[in-house]
């Protein structure tokens, strides 16, 4: 195989056996996945022709290589597709230019160099141009699809956020055009599956793959590693425990069915069954339909008492409430900052939402106590929402600690935190210390004189025994705080009524 002077770098001839040359193999090179970047191609035909290169399009950006002069009449009728090719020769360089098509216009690759242009030189700048050609279409079709996959994504994003405010008309007519029926059903559950953050994209597309149409997929906007998935169909949550168990160090939380509206609720559920799935070897879980507080009192007292608590609101418009309500529903269940990419606000204005909301109950959301009672109160409206007949305007029911005296929710509440006594680390003692520090953990330890990580911990191993999530703020920590309450463990907070 001899060697030639032809102005082409390491190049051979043909064989003629129909092996490509050298410089063809290379060429064909940059088409493997690893290598498919149209400038690194630039580069590589100014190396090999022994030239300089440009790559511009229609405008005149230049695109990739080395900006050449070129004659101007030449690259306007290239651009405009008059022609396909041209060849320039003039002050000891010679040109060859070559128009290359792509979807979204015209580009134009120029070639200049000292040396003639031989066949084999001509030939290399053709193929490298088709190559080119093949590229740019490629990079735009990928493009095209991420910036599809992109507004799909921000669609269901958008659907999840207007669930979470109780929106159901808005996010029906919002599905309804790319899914049809998805969200038809009344009633749906959420389940949340958790990953590293490094492998969420894989896991969004098997949970698309492996519910179809039929979920409501969505990259959750607060935590990297979750996916949040929405359906109304019995047999999603089959196909999500079938996936979890295919990849090892993921985990499935799911909530019980509820209807669209309380989807927010749904959520918090899922995100509380996710705690537990952690510990367990099928690593999903259900939420458990366990005892509530609030399943024990009296309901017209209950729906009267709410009705007081959140009396002063009544006053501001309609759609004013209930982004207020919606807003602190959420912000007493996540931190601001989390709430506000669920609901795909500012920080600032779920902060602002919820001071205001302070200051018409009268209450002060850094103490633990008053935010899981205007958490029971915002409870017991979701439940009217849901059915249940009551104004909630009784003015003669009884208030907080009427409701918590009951006898079964005394029971209750000293079975519950009658779990912890028998930790000799006094556990019971540094939960209650650390609910009535605000959820504080140096407080907490200040107060009783031990390290901030004692205490953490002390918190963190109370959770199995209660089954129920603490460190994060929402309703398990809400929960028992009211256990605290109801057996005098913690002092009662103000609030405007009730």
């Amino acid at each position: 195989m001899a060697g030639r002077d032809d102005g082409i770098r390491g190049t051979t001839r043909d064989t003629g056996d129909g092996e490509p040359s050298t410089w063809a193999r290379e060429l064909l090179d940059h088409l493997r996945p690893s290598g498919r970047d149209a400038r690194r191609v630039v580069d590589w035909l100014a190396g090999t022709a022994r030239a300089d290169v440009s790559l511009q399009d229609a405008a005149g950006t230049l695109l990739a290589g080395t900006r050449l002069p070129l004659d101007g009449a030449l690259v306007a009728d290239i651009g405009s597709g008059r022609i396909a090719s041209a060849a320039w020769e003039g002050e000891g360089r010679h040109q060859r230019l070559v128009r290359i098509g792509h979807p979204s216009g015209t580009c134009v690759l120029a070639v200049s160099r000292e040396a003639p242009f031989d066949r084999h030189t001509a030939e290399v700048v053709t193929r490298t141009a088709q190559v080119i050609e093949l590229l740019l279409a490629a990079h735009e079709t990928t493009e095209a699809g991420r910036r599809l996959r992109r507004a799909t994504a921000d669609l269901r994003l958008a659907i999840l956020q207007l669930l979470m405010v109780e929106d159901t008309v808005a996010a029906r007519r919002v599905a309804a055009g790319l899914w049809p029926g998805l969200l038809d059903a009344d009633t749906a559950c959420v389940y949340v599956v958790e990953s590293a953050p490094a492998r969420r994209e894989r896991l969004v597309a098997e949970c698309l793959d492996t519910t179809g149409d039929e979920a409501l997929v969505v990259r959750c906007p607060a935590m990297d590693g979750h996916v949040i998935v929405v359906s109304p169909r019995a047999r999603t949550a089959s196909d999500l425990r079938s996936l979890v168990g295919r990849h090892p160090g993921t985990f499935l939380g799911g909530s019980v069915w509820q209807s669209l509206a309380r989807t927010a609720t749904a959520y918090g559920q899922a995100v509380s069954a996710l705690a537990v799935a952690r510990f367990r070897s099928d690593k999903t879980a259900v939420y458990a339909e366990r005892t509530h507080p609030e399943r024990l009192m009296d309901p017209a007292a209950l729906r009267g008492w709410a009705g007081r608590v959140l009396r002063p609101l009544d006053a501001l418009a309609h759609h004013t409430r209930a982004e207020l309500l919606a807003t602190t529903r959420l912000g007493l269940e996540f931190t601001a900052v989390n709430t506000a990419k669920i609901l795909g606000v500012s920080r600032n204005t779920v902060r602002a939402r919820m001071e205001r909301v302070e200051t018409m109950l009268g209450v002060d959301f850094d103490d633990v106590t008053a935010r899981a009672v205007v958490h029971l109160a915002l409870h017991t409206q979701i439940n009217l929402l849901d059915g249940q007949a009551g104004t909630g305007q009784d003015t003669h029911a009884p208030g907080l600690a009427g409701l918590l005296a009951c006898p079964a929710v005394d029971a209750w509440a000293r079975e519950l935190l009658g779990r912890l006594d028998h930790d000799a680390r006094n556990v019971r003692r540094t939960l209650r210390t650390w609910i009535d520090a605000g959820g504080n953990a140096e407080r907490a330890a200040q107060s009783l004189g031990v390290h901030p990580q004692t205490v953490r911990e002390h918190v963190r191993s109370a959770e199995p025994v209660l089954e129920r999530q603490l460190l994060a703020t929402g309703t398990d920590l809400y929960e028992v705080v009211l256990a605290h309450l109801a057996v005098g463990d913690l002092e009662q907070p103000v609030l405007t009524a009730g």
